[in-house]
């Protein structure tokens, strides 16, 4: 008779997870993970097939903790604090940004943050495909802008080399970077969003 299961998927991805924000993404694996839990290697493949299976379940932890209960007021007002609420819980992650591309489609806590925004799209009066092209723009928008943080902040070295170009050459380029390196991630992901919004008529 099979011993009986006593983890949760929640349990394994909150071990995942350490391994993943303490060593960084390269670090994951089925042995890394059966460590985190005290347990062998092989009793970890009980309840999870292989090292793509503990990722899904690390992105949707990350993204089921998203608070989806939005505040009174205008649509746009309701969609930035939907889309502020994955910057924070991301953010808290940096090293998992690259999964969640890859995983977001499967995550069900993506897919409850999904509704929301689409309900609130739908409450703004956007049908058919309108509704769909400003969804899609919304998710490219705080996934795509997450990535471009997590793999080329602005305060970053590649901020700070195109600062340095010649200003005779690359005026506008070298103006702007060096304006940038002031502004913190957060400004960044709300001001921009803020265009994307009134884009949308939102």
């Amino acid at each position: 008779m099979p011993r009986p299961r006593s983890l949760t998927p929640t349990q394994i991805a909150t071990a995942a997870l350490a391994v993943v924000d303490r060593d960084g993404l390269g670090a994951l694996s089925m042995r890394t993970v059966a460590q985190e839990l005290g347990m062998g290697t092989m009793s970890l493949y009980r309840y999870v097939t292989d090292r793509s299976e503990v990722e899904e379940l690390v992105v949707d932890l990350i993204l089921q903790a998203v608070d989806l209960s939005t505040p009174r007021g205008s649509a746009g007002r309701r969609l930035s604090v939907l889309a502020d609420r994955v910057r924070v819980a991301v953010s808290d992650h940096p090293a998992v940004m690259p999964l969640l591309l890859a995983y977001r489609h499967r995550s069900p806590g993506s897919r409850r943050w999904g509704e929301t925004v689409l309900t609130v799209l739908a409450e703004a009066g956007l049908t058919g495909k309108q509704r769909v092209i400003a969804f899609r723009a919304i998710l490219g928008y705080v996934f795509g802008a997450l990535q471009v943080e997590h793999f080329s902040p602005l305060s970053g070295p590649g901020t700070t080399a195109l600062a340095a170009l010649p200003s005779e050459e690359f005026p506008f380029l070298s103006e702007t970077a060096v304006q940038a390196q002031a502004i913190p991630p957060e400004e960044e992901f709300r001001r921009g969003f803020g265009i994307l919004l009134r884009g949308l008529g939102l």
